[in-house]
């Protein structure tokens, strides 16, 4: 079973994205796409504190392109 995760796990979740998605350019991901697809994780939960906004999901795709390029 997976741990839960929400939205400031911005780590984890570039990670999982790297990992679930390895063939998708980080870059071409709209942000709208790109919260569906962190929804759709296993293991990711939203706390109603902790909403996503634009920042978070910058982050999220910065560190997905980082986990892209390691």
């Amino acid at each position: 079973m997976h741990e839960t995760f929400h939205w400031l796990d911005v780590h984890r979740i570039g990670e999982e994205l790297a990992d679930r998605f390895p063939d998708q350019d980080p870059l071409t991901v709209t942000f709208p796409a790109l919260r569906s697809m962190v929804e759709q994780l296993d293991g990711f939960r939203e706390q109603p504190d902790h909403p996503c906004n634009e920042r978070i999901l910058e982050a999220i795709q910065q560190i997905w392109i980082d986990e892209g390029e390691a």
